[in-house]
């Protein structure tokens, strides 16, 4: 794809990267997204508190794989749109050298990817991927161009994989991509599950809006995606629950968002 490409954004209809961005109280997100965005607050309050929760826990993830099990590579899969304390900017903080990649299918994220992705160390690389991760063999071929698959990878999949048409299919999306790693790499992945009656109706009307489908799946069924890896202690549950800082508030009620972090053996 050429550098200067301009892709065609359809602001006509509402995306779930921008419609989480404006959960998460952020400006990249046109009127259709607006809508969606309220509409589903309206079904579930507690959904920006899921959007807020989520990107704590990337921090705290990613902090501690490049701080603690000394990881300097990491591919982050279905990124969504840019906003703060991103990838990047957690790993290369506390690793200069530290090597990101982006992967993504949305013209918009593209879009910003390219503007505000930008490495933030001379040491350090961060690189974009324009791909669908229902296409495992092809993110996998470009991300061999910037990360080293000899050496131990951060695979990340936050929030992205209801998208899956089948959990059939989600299995096979990060069996092969874990399968590529070597060993010593982590799976750090979390995503929306069927226990708030609220989070599974404001997913079912946003299937309504054109915008592609996101399939809230049982705990059982998300647990079971770490099959065969190592568990970081505290293991899998809430992602509010995963080694949250001591003087960071807990959210006033539950919410339906579980995950944990594993290493490949």
């Amino acid at each position: 794809m050429p550098a200067d490409y301009v892709p065609e954004i359809r602001i006509d209809i509402p995306h779930s990267a921008r419609i989480w961005n404006y959960w998460m109280g952020g400006k990249d997100h046109y009127d259709s997204d607006r809508v969606a965005g309220e509409a589903g607050l309206a079904v579930d309050p507690d959904i920006s508190t899921m959007a807020v929760e989520s990107r704590k826990f990337l921090v705290r993830t990613v902090r501690h794989l490049a701080a603690e099990s000394g990881i300097r590579q990491f591919l982050d899969i279905g990124t969504g749109l840019p906003t703060m304390q991103n990838t990047h900017e957690v790993a290369q903080s506390v690793a200069p050298e530290a090597k990101i990649v982006y992967v993504d299918n949305d013209p918009m994220v593209l879009t910003h990817a390219r503007a505000l992705l930008v490495n933030t160390t001379a040491e350090g690389v961060t690189a974009y991927v324009d791909s669908d991760y229902h296409e495992p063999e092809q993110i996998i071929a470009d991300a061999r161009n910037v990360l080293n698959f000899t050496q131990p990878i951060g695979v990340m999949f936050m929030g992205v994989l209801g998208h899956a048409k089948t959990y059939d299919d989600l299995r096979r999306i990060v069996d092969t991509v874990m399968d590529a790693v070597p060993s010593g790499s982590y799976l750090t992945m979390w995503d929306g599950t069927t226990d708030s009656p609220a989070y599974v109706a404001l997913c079912e009307g946003y299937a309504k809006t054109g915008g592609a489908p996101y399939i809230p799946r049982p705990q059982e069924e998300i647990k079971a995606v770490f099959d065969g890896l190592e568990l970081l202690p505290p293991g899998f549950g809430p992602i509010v629950d995963w080694r949250r800082d001591s003087d960071d508030p807990r959210p006033r009620r539950p919410i339906a968002a579980y995950g944990a972090v594993a290493r490949k053996p």
